[in-house]
């Protein structure tokens, strides 16, 4: 049995919700899924809205899962109620939900922890870190109604390690690590799983944009592996993790980037 049969085995039919899927490795998520017979609810800021339509349409007519896009910022409670109710509308409720909307790309120039602005760290955290939880928050009562869930938070390896320039960003990470443990300790009981994917630095265009060719380098020599990491490396996890073969794994952070870092 092939790799995609195995996973249209687990995810036949079920609803997964994606956050930051108007493209990038949002977007390899949303097609992973769908492949695999998932329907999915993938939502994004307005300024993604015409790349997560357009993967929208191109995904569900591949035959596979039907994939509806959904405008919503991850911090809006209001927009939140329009993702569930579409959920609900469509597919009948939410299965998992994988939370990777965040502020990366988006972070600009590299700057030390005593250039930040107050301004630039709240931005990140409020993204990153309420966003996450925003995300768990409103879609834990229709896990709840379907009997349990799973829940998938995306973090990163600079969370223990440490990325010199970004320290708002390593922080959020390292809070979405936190919250993970906190909400798999408060929502065990309803049978909903809460776990964590880290990945490494991944050989992307958002990546390319802040960092160079050298640091990116660099990072694939460090590596067990030895290469540079690609979006569909990611793939295999957060599908498990957002599998009902991973029930029993709950609080935990998986480390995905080739063996760079060991915990």
């Amino acid at each position: 049995m092939s790799t995609n049969e195995k996973r249209s085995g687990e995810h036949l039919g079920r609803t997964v919700l994606v956050t930051g899927a108007g493209g990038g490795i949002g977007g390899d998520y949303v097609a992973a899924f769908a492949a695999a017979g998932a329907n999915v609810v993938a939502t994004d800021v307005a300024g993604a809205a015409d790349a997560g339509l357009a993967l929208a349409d191109e995904v569900s007519s591949a035959g596979a899962g039907k994939v509806v896009f959904v405008t919503a910022d991850v911090t809006s409670d209001a927009d939140w109620e329009t993702v569930v109710a579409t959920a609900g509308a469509e597919f009948g409720g939410i299965d998992a939900l994988v939370n990777n909307a965040a502020i990366y790309q988006g972070l600009g120039t590299k700057s030390h922890l005593t250039e930040l602005t107050t301004e630039a760290w709240d931005r990140v955290l409020t993204v990153n870190v309420r966003g996450t939880w925003q995300a768990i928050k409103a879609v834990t009562p229709a896990m709840r109604a379907r009997g349990g869930g799973r829940i998938v938070n995306i973090s990163s390896t600079v969370a223990r390690m440490g990325a010199p320039g970004f320290a708002h960003y390593v922080a959020s990470k390292a809070a979405v690590d936190g919250l993970t443990r906190a909400a798999a300790r408060e929502l065990g009981s309803d049978a909903i799983t809460v776990n964590g994917v880290a990945p490494g630095l991944v050989s992307d265009a958002a990546s390319r944009t802040l960092n160079t060719g050298d640091y990116i380098a660099a990072a694939a020599k460090g590596r067990a592996l030895g290469r540079e990491m690609t979006p569909g490396d990611l793939v295999g996890a957060v599908m498990w993790l957002a599998s009902p073969s991973s029930g029993f794994v709950t609080g935990q952070t998986v480390v995905v980037d080739g063996g760079g870092v060991f915990t």
